[in-house]
């Protein structure tokens, strides 16, 4: 180790939800004087460089943003084609970020001493391994999801799932006494409609959880008070949410869109308590049908909201707006095409988060103590909702159409029932305090977060 410095290689997993917890890490541990080398692929290099000029994002000289090809340049069109992106994480990724640490190490600076990789980057922990560096998994999802995920070889021996990972008959099982009944929308993988895919999301999950014990550390962006559970089940997960900004009094890097700011000064101006945030992630895909049902379900409700379309949701649509909709909702409506969502969330004008329950977005939720209604896409975020409506009991679902849409009637009529019981909003303020307590000094996450320091600098 040239010079005895420590030198952490950050690798997210190349998606938006996966990038901003990783780089909220990062910004931690460089206020502890540990250099950071965090490897974006080349497109979400220039995508989050990109966000942080627009947003005169603090630049840090622990930091330093590099990015590595990922195969899919020559065909742009690729990207479109899920296979072919998982198959470049997979295939292409891993061969550029070894060469990476050679370049690096084979340099006059600070050699590697230290992978930091997301958990769904098994490979990262078997370059480690080959190059005899120290080594850290990171979950950007739940802790029960990581569980569930490395029970994988039990389930199939309980013949709740097929050697593939198709689920049998079985409705609902349990991993273990202590932790909350599953069904099979809980399992993630089956949740994503396309064969081939599934085949390859699930054996790469099976590998992940082999190259989990490689690792020296697992940390997950969460709380012993948020999945008590999984933790007592799996001591080496450990705690060190919730990774927030705020909790840095820092702004957020790692955005993948410029956020629009101007929706604060707006949230200023309403009542405490009355604004509708909607916001369903980086990836979620409406169809025209399921937009305008949103559209005209927050026009019923009669409230005040702030609304995220990405400009990618309505580029695929002719006229996704019903007609004469946004002149009608003008006066108490804000559309808005990424929103500061950790601000957002914090502020008093905020009543509840329509949300589709990716890990992110829950933890920024409970972290601020704002019921949930839950409207869950794919992959982990059926569990997510889940724990909000069973568990936490801090939300509720939506109940959908025999055409599978929710309609506006049914958002209009959860929007009332989650506002008129004041119950999810004294059980959201209960968990949120908790949460916080987690985070300060002598808190379980403190401690944690405290001694993965200690030990990348030893």
């Amino acid at each position: 180790m040239a010079g005895g410095n420590p030198h952490v290689l950050v690798i997210p997993y190349p998606a938006q939800g996966h990038v901003i917890p990783l780089m909220e890490l990062s910004q931690c541990l460089a206020r502890h004087g540990i250099r950071i080398t965090f490897v974006n692929t080349e497109q979400n290099h220039k995508r989050v460089m990109n966000a942080l000029a627009k947003n005169d994002g603090i630049a840090n000289s622990y930091i330093h943003l590099v990015s590595v090809l990922d195969g899919l340049e020559s065909d742009p069109k690729q990207r479109n084609q899920p296979e072919k992106r998982l198959e470049a994480v997979l295939w292409f990724l891993p061969r550029k970020v070894e060469e990476l640490i050679e370049n690096i190490n084979a340099s006059e600076s600070d050699k590697i001493t230290c992978v930091l990789a997301d958990h769904l980057l098994g490979w990262a922990m078997e370059i480690a391994v080959r190059k005899g560096i120290k080594r850290a998994a990171f979950s950007a999802i739940a802790a029960t999801t990581l569980v569930l995920r490395s029970s994988i070889p039990k389930l199939i021996d309980d013949g709740i799932i097929d050697n593939d990972g198709t689920p049998t008959k079985k409705q609902m099982f349990r991993i273990s006494p202590t932790m909350p009944a599953m069904t099979k929308t809980h399992l993630g993988w089956t949740s994503i409609g396309n064969k081939k895919l599934q085949k390859m999301y699930f054996e790469n999950i099976v590998r992940d959880a082999r190259s989990m014990n490689m690792s020296d550390w697992v940390l997950c962006n969460s709380t012993y008070d948020l999945e008590p559970a999984a933790f007592n089940m799996e001591p080496k997960i450990r705690p060190i949410g919730p990774l927030l900004a705020s909790n840095r009094l820092g702004d957020l890097a790692g955005n993948f869109w410029p956020e629009d700011l101007s929706c604060l000064k707006w949230l200023d101006q309403q009542p405490p308590q009355s604004v509708m945030y909607v916001a369903f992630g980086s990836s979620t895909d409406f169809d025209r049908i399921q937009f305008q049902e949103v559209a005209m379900g927050l026009e019923i409700c009669n409230r005040p909201f702030l609304w995220v379309v990405r400009p990618d949701t309505i580029d695929k649509m002719t006229d996704a707006y019903p007609s004469g909709f946004q002149e009608r909702v003008a006066a108490r409506g804000n559309i808005v095409s990424w929103a500061p969502q950790q601000k957002v969330l914090g502020h008093p004008a905020v009543a509840c988060f329509v949300s589709h329950c990716g890990w992110n977005s829950t933890i920024e939720g409970v972290s601020n103590g704002i019921p949930f209604l839950c409207w869950p896409y794919f992959a982990d975020q059926f569990h997510n909702e889940s724990n909000i409506c069973d568990v936490w009991k801090v939300g509720l679902g939506f109940n959908r159409d025999e055409n599978g849409i929710v309609t506006q009637e049914q958002l209009k009529n959860k929007v009332e029932e989650l506002l008129g019981c004041e119950k999810y909003k004294a059980n959201a303020l209960n968990l949120k305090e908790k949460m916080i307590n987690g985070i300060k000094e002598g808190g379980g996450s403190y401690n944690n977060f405290k001694n993965f320091v200690k030990w990348v600098k030893a």
